[in-house]
């Protein structure tokens, strides 16, 4: 009979726990309110001095992508940088970063910020371009006209941000950054500029060297045609007459033609092929100038990883070649001032056409997140600690003897 009302009483009290009604739920928050504000009050007052003591600033700088304006009256001003001249730099930045460190280049106190900028997410998180117009301004200027295209690519700026313990490390460590996003962007230009010169020289060389013995072999069976008409000509004086039908020499009608206009056609091809002959010549020597130059300026790239002081050091690589040429070397002075004006265009690219008009500014970051974790946070984990307590009570009243 005991046995029985024990059982009875049991099943009636797991009823009971299945069933929670919202007045159970009300009496227990009535009940532990007190708890569990206090609870959300001591994590907010942690959370608070998590960020006061332990929370990073973050600093920012702005580059401002200025524009260049042309000489020439016609032709329209440049940013210094467009969209895709970006992503090839914002792509190759991480790799340089990384080779500078495996090289133990990077500059004292500078070696975490350098393993961080090592990362392409790190680029694409703390690099923000802001660009004329938005997506959402295209939408709605589509309709109007088309000319809004090409703004939508046209970057403004670039906004550079990076964090620090203190208010003075991240001021450091955002003008360290945006410092080796010019440097070593001007680096990544000189270096596709120069092994572009490097492959010049090389693929160029062998073509223009086919095209001469090509002109040669022509010129040879031009002169000997030319030698084969005078005779003629000779056997032939009748037949100089000159037509005023427009043929083409080259066709077969063009035997026909009157021995005076067929020696004028081949003697006028014999001068296209030496004067063809003088420009593969006269650009030989300007690629051989372009070997001269490379021979100092390849050791400078290797060593030096700051695109701005390598772009000056290679300048007087090739003021010394300059100074070395005769005055009346036109062709070789050509050559030296695309050369010149090349490196010229990468420099001003990267110390004036991206500018920091405006100092960088630091202030701490997370104070809403910080406390909002520390609220909610403990007070979550008191509430769980409350039901535990409240469910370890019913266990072991239910386990209790009647």
């Amino acid at each position: 009979m005991q046995n029985s009302t024990q059982d009875n009483l049991k099943h009636e009290f797991a009823d009971f726990e299945s069933e929670i009604s919202l007045y159970d739920v009300a009496t227990f928050l009535i009940e532990s309110w007190k708890k569990l504000g206090l609870a959300a009050l001591l994590g907010l007052i942690l959370g608070l001095g998590a960020w006061f003591f332990l929370g990073n600033y973050q600093a920012e700088l702005i580059l401002h992508n200025n524009t260049s304006s042309s000489a020439l009256a016609d032709a329209p001003n440049t940013y210094a940088l467009d969209l895709v001249s970006w992503r090839t730099i914002q792509k190759s930045l991480p790799n340089l970063a990384d080779q500078i460190t495996e090289e133990g280049k990077v500059p004292d106190g500078q070696l975490n910020l350098y393993k961080k900028m090592s990362e392409a997410t790190w680029w694409e998180k703390n690099v923000i371009p802001s660009f004329a117009i938005t997506k959402a301004d295209t939408k709605d200027l589509a309709a109007i006209s088309k000319d809004f295209d090409g703004a939508s690519t046209t970057i403004l700026s670039l906004t550079v941000k990076s964090t620090g313990r203190s208010r003075e490390d991240a001021l450091d460590n955002v003008r360290a950054a945006s410092q080796f996003l010019l440097q070593g962007g001007a680096y990544l230009q000189i270096k596709t500029l120069i092994n572009g010169l490097e492959s010049e020289t090389i693929g160029t060389v062998a073509d223009i060297q086919s095209k001469i013995t090509d002109t040669q072999i022509e010129l040879g069976y031009l002169k000997e045609r030319a030698k084969s008409l005078e005779e003629l000509r000779k056997r032939f004086p009748g037949s100089s007459g000159v037509t005023q039908q427009v043929i083409d020499p080259k066709e077969s009608s063009a035997k026909y033609l009157p021995l005076s206009t067929q020696l004028i056609a081949v003697n006028t091809d014999i001068n296209l092929a030496n004067e063809n002959l003088a420009r593969y010549s006269d650009r030989l020597e300007q690629i051989s100038l372009m070997k001269t130059f490379l021979e100092d300026a390849i050791p400078l790239v290797n060593q030096n990883s700051n695109g701005i002081t390598l772009s000056r050091s290679l300048l007087e690589v090739q003021d010394k070649i300059r100074s070395k040429l005769d005055s009346g070397d036109v062709k070789g002075r050509q050559s030296m001032d695309g050369l010149r004006s090349q490196l010229l265009a990468i420099e001003a690219r990267f110390t004036k056409g991206l500018e920091a008009n405006t100092a960088p500014n630091a202030q701490k970051q997370g104070l809403i997140k910080s406390s909002a974790g520390g609220f909610f946070g403990f007070g979550l984990l008191m509430l769980l600690y409350l039901l535990a307590r409240r469910t370890w009570n019913t266990i072991r009243i239910s386990s209790a003897p009647v």
